[in-house]
């Protein structure tokens, strides 16, 4: 396995390479959710490449930047053992030089969700995940789907702007008891762990009142609500029922598929989860 950190080396790299090319981005900190992303791109591709960049532009002013958990020989380990072929971990100076003044900004379906609770997140996520692709040029690149809005906003893009990849979205992955996988699971404690369990319970409530004939939004968001409020240590930041592409609030559940989803505080700790409804999921 190869690592770079300048753009011309992994250009060089880059040329070694057997087509057709996967990329998974990620922050670091690899759990199961991302080595799932790997492994479905070691299946798709003839080459593997993963970026590894905390990226501060879609940090707000009070997020957990600094706080962010890194362990990069635990990850390179993880990724050795996983087949990839090439790792690329740019410094911010490098993404991000001197004089920097261009951004990407997909308008409509950013300004609801996570992107009306945390201003110019996306604008980050966005330009971060544009510079990879240019900077890569993969076939494919693997998202996945806990971060749901992130894959609409990253779909919207590759859509709006002709890149010539494919964006392939993986499952989310999940702890036997239902909490979803994250980096930031790790800052839970015992009883704020089991609390966690809370956003998983509301999906499948809502799920359980959609396969019993209910096709009412605001009945559904009300299930989800109700059982969030039901656990003393949850916060509710929001819960929608939302149209999985433009991301608008819905009325009635449409049958193409349906995004529930999620933002939860458990202690200071900040979980967003998601579920599909819909005949193919």
């Amino acid at each position: 396995m190869n690592t770079v950190e300048t753009i011309p080396e992994l250009r060089q790299a880059i040329k070694q390479l057997e087509r057709p090319l996967g990329l998974v981005p990620t922050m670091g900190y690899l759990h199961e959710g991302h080595l799932s992303l790997v492994r479905l791109a070691r299946e798709q591709s003839a080459s593997v490449v993963t970026s590894i960049f905390v990226n501060p532009t879609q940090f707000g002013p009070n997020e957990d930047l600094d706080a962010y958990p890194r362990d990069i020989p635990k990850d390179l380990a993880l990724l050795e053992a996983e087949g990839v072929d090439l790792v690329w971990m740019p410094s911010p100076e490098i993404m991000y030089p001197e004089g920097f003044q261009s951004w990407v900004d997909v308008a409509e379906v950013t300004q609801v969700l996570e992107g009306a609770q945390r201003p110019g997140h996306f604008r980050g996520v966005t330009t971060i995940v544009a510079k990879l692709f240019n900077a890569v040029q993969p076939d494919k690149a693997f998202f996945g789907q806990k971060d749901a809005q992130q894959v609409a906003v990253i779909e919207q893009m590759v859509r709006d702007l002709d890149f010539p990849l494919e964006i392939v979205v993986g499952p989310i992955q999940r702890e036997p008891d239902g909490l979803a996988l994250s980096s930031r699971n790790v800052y839970l404690d015992i009883e704020q762990r089991k609390a966690a369990t809370v956003l998983n319970r509301a999906l499948k409530a809502a799920k359980a009142s959609y396969e019993a004939g209910e096709r009412s939004g605001d009945v559904i968001r009300q299930t989800m609500t109700k059982t969030i409020q039901a656990e003393p240590l949850a916060k509710m930041q929001y819960v929608s029922c939302a149209h999985p592409r433009s991301l608008q609030e819905l009325k009635e559940i449409v049958e193409d598929g349906t995004l529930l989803s999620m933002a939860v505080f458990v202690g200071k700790t900040r979980l967003i989860d998601n579920l599909v409804l819909g005949p193919n999921h």
